[in-house]
């Protein structure tokens, strides 16, 4: 039963809210502004503390940190922020987890938890545009909550795991606790529970939001993971390896080091390109740069290796070797995989954010020019490391609790990731299915997307509505299957994206638009051998 008081600030909310409706517009808009400015005061618990409630008028979007400008047109909103559990931990240092909700004045009924990015450290604007296309969830009407899960720090500070709370919080009960006082502050705004509650995210954020599934099974009804970061410490390691290989085959100096320009040419990362593209480029029946046959693509490095002596447009048997080895992914000594394989595609070469070497500065900074590597060893510290341990949402694929409650999961995952192979993931679906059964592969789809980068970039159709396909599985019972794609503005150039081991297949007309393809599935190439 619900409580007196919960009915009697239920019946006030609910009062406000038709009382605006039927204002004239200057006054629901003096009313909107009333009501959020009023909401500072709201008694929230505790360990609540609010520090603005301000009513923001429709306008264009912000861009997220290292995203391309947007151009959605967000709504009015009224945008709360505080802190959650503000205290002085270890060194003296102030912690709490911050947040920001956004409350959109014409609300759709749903709420949805915005995951965060790298070490996370700082409040991302909360609009929800993971996988929206160029459409944010608050320009949907959705509530949107975002947080910082506990600490304060610019790019990869790791300094606050030196707190074990703010370590816990970044690890995994930040998302527990943002949820449910975002979810709290939903029903006290607008006098009622959302219908609907959902959580995406990509990189940190994907592997947040796949914890949800997880470790908090009741939080969420459709969940949406973008390349999720739960193999940090094996994923570096194998970007580490993939140097060393290349390093033992460059020229060395008169110092014995390899010469780091001549690593990797330009003129090699072409051949190598060209090479990918003669071998896998017309698996999809276009020749057009970019590989969409993902499952049939089985690069062979080989027969890009010189005949004879070294010349322009092939490698030495020495580079041969390093990629063939580097995509593979490393071994123990045992020779049991240490972590995935990376997949050969166009964005591999990428500067500087591709998987092979450049020889100068890449995404984890200056590059190493060492020979050697201990992968034993190295692979022992990372299996004592705490916070890999923690972080780490790789082993449990038990989501019985999930999908009983009628949860969805759509993952998607770019085929040219630096960062985190697509294979990794695809590997932990293949469990979960295993795990799970047709529990599992009827409440999930995977999407893997040729060409792009980590989380977005590179020559990909990397803008989709992932966010209405979720929406619409979980409230209308329609499972996904082909999702329209788009390049980046200006392009209007449009692709469909089919459920992994599918690809777009063309079948002829323009190749600019989606309807000239169909999603194809390695049964079909079976059916007519």
């Amino acid at each position: 039963m619900m409580p007196r008081k919960m009915i009697h600030l239920g019946a006030m909310m609910l009062a406000g809210t038709g009382a605006l409706a039927m204002a004239s517009p200057a006054a629901a808009q003096s009313g909107s502004n009333d009501k959020c400015a009023a909401f500072a005061k709201q008694a929230l618990g505790d360990d609540v503390q609010i520090t603005s409630a301000k009513h923001v008028d429709a306008g264009p979007g912000a861009s997220q940190p290292g995203a391309p400008p947007s151009t959605a047109i967000l709504p009015a909103h009224c945008r709360v922020e505080g802190v959650i559990d503000k205290r002085k931990g270890a060194g003296g240092k102030d912690y709490g987890i911050g947040f920001a909700i956004a409350l959109p004045d014409q609300w759709n009924g749903r709420f949805l938890l915005q995951g965060g990015g790298g070490l996370n450290g700082s409040v991302g604007a909360p609009t929800g545009p993971t996988a929206a296309g160029d459409k944010p969830a608050l320009a949907r009407g959705f509530a949107v909550i975002s947080h910082d899960s506990g600490h304060k720090g610019a790019g990869f500070d790791d300094s606050f795991m030196k707190d074990q709370r703010a370590t816990l919080d970044f690890a995994e009960t930040s998302v527990l606790t943002v949820a449910t006082l975002g979810k709290k502050i939903v029903a006290a705004y607008y006098g009622r529970a959302a219908d609907h509650s959902y959580m995406t995210g990509c990189s940190t954020g994907g592997r947040e939001t796949m914890l949800a599934t997880q470790r908090y099974p009741e939080l969420f009804d459709g969940v949406i993971i973008g390349a999720p970061a739960m193999r940090t410490g094996d994923s570096n390691l194998a970007i580490e390896y993939t140097q060393v290989l290349f390093n033992q085959a460059a020229p060395k100096g008169p110092d014995g080091k390899p010469i780091m320009a001549q690593v990797l040419t330009a003129d090699n990362r072409k051949t190598i390109l060209d090479g990918m593209l003669a071998q896998c480029d017309a698996l999809d029946g276009l020749k057009d740069g970019m590989i969409e046959n993902v499952a049939a693509c089985h690069f062979q490095p080989k027969k890009l290796q010189c005949a004879g002596k070294e010349t322009k447009g092939c490698l030495s048997a020495g580079q041969v070797r390093a990629l063939e080895l580097g995509l593979a992914g490393p071994r123990d000594k045992a020779g049991y995989p240490i972590y995935a394989p990376m997949i050969a595609d166009t964005g591999i070469i990428a500067t500087p954010m591709g998987y092979l070497p450049t020889g100068g500065p890449g995404p984890f900074g200056p590059p190493s020019s060492a020979l050697s590597i201990d992968l034993d060893a190295r692979i022992h510290d990372i299996r004592q490391d705490a916070g890999q341990r923690l972080t780490d949402t790789n082993y449990w694929t038990n989501l019985n609790t999930y999908l009983d409650r009628g949860g969805k999961m759509i993952f998607f995952h770019g085929v040219s990731d630096f960062w985190f192979s697509p294979l990794a993931t695809w590997d932990y679906y293949e469990r979960a299915a295993k795990t799970n059964g047709k529990a599992f592969t009827d409440a999930s789809r995977f999407y893997m997307v040729p060409g792009m980068l980590h989380c977005g970039g590179g020559n990909s159709f990397e803008q989709f509505d992932l966010l209405s396909a979720i929406v619409d599985w979980v409230e209308q019972g329609k499972a996904p299957e082909a999702v329209t794609a788009q390049r980046r503005a200006p392009s209007t150039d449009t692709r469909p994206l089919c459920p992994y081991p599918g690809h777009a297949d063309y079948v002829g007309g323009d190749a600019r638009i989606a309807s000239s393809f169909r999603c194809k599935w390695p049964s079909d190439d079976k059916k007519g051998a």
